[in-house]
């Protein structure tokens, strides 16, 4: 899939889940429930040994279908590997130059992570294509509304405390799209297995998303 085709599904999604350091053996279990309840982007986080097998896994099972990429990639080599396993983005919880410019080198989507509107202007001009604001919940969706005001250029994206109360305000004030992981993926589901509850959260979720952007879209 092109570049522009994944960055247009993300958009359009505008959610991506964070699945981090899940049990290998129930990863696609996991994907599987969080897929039915009509999720179009998982993370995978590169602080678990076989998150490249698990990404391979995933990009296999669905392929073009669901978007897959790697979180937490801290350094140029993290950035290698997971292009060499297929993902379709990349995200950091900072900025670095060096792993922005090796992921757009690649023709990834490059979405590292930034906090102050220095951090964010620079991770945008080195190519990033979104800049995840982390963590969201320390500075909350007015923040979003700010930066708006003097950057509405630049793609923004809340991780860190995302949830279903707060994700109306956070798309209200200005975000792209979110990144959710321990409000959807509840390890008392996970530890249990009840997939089907993780999918009903899942659609809770996704429909929600959709509601606040369509009323968005229509200037309400």
């Amino acid at each position: 899939m092109e570049k522009e085709q994944v960055l247009r599904q993300l958009l359009d999604s505008g959610l991506v889940v964070v699945v981090r350091r899940p049990p290998s053996a129930e990863v696609e279990a996991i994907a599987q429930a969080l897929v039915d309840g009509g999720v179009k982007a998982l993370e995978i986080t590169f602080d678990s040994e076989d998150a490249p097998q698990m990404i391979e896994s995933l990009k296999g099972r669905f392929g073009d279908k669901v978007l897959v990429g790697a979180g937490t990639v801290l350094t140029v080599e993290q950035t290698k590997q997971a292009v060499d396993c297929g993902v379709d983005f990349v995200f950091s919880p900072h900025y670095d130059h060096d792993v922005v410019a090796e992921t757009v080198k690649h023709n990834r989507i490059s979405i590292p992570g930034a906090m102050t509107p220095t951090e964010i202007v620079q991770a945008h001009r080195s190519g990033a294509d979104l800049i995840k604001v982390f963590p969201a919940s320390v500075l909350g969706p007015g923040y979003f509304k700010e930066l708006r005001g003097p950057l509405p250029h630049i793609r923004l994206m809340p991780t860190g405390g995302v949830n279903l109360d707060n994700i109306p305000a956070f798309i209200e004030n200005g975000a792209v799209a979110v990144g959710v992981g321990g409000a959807l993926l509840k390890p008392d589901l996970i530890n249990q297995k009840a997939y089907d509850q993780l999918t009903d959260l899942a659609s809770q979720f996704v429909n929600t998303i959709k509601k606040v952007k369509n009323n968005k879209q229509k200037g309400r």
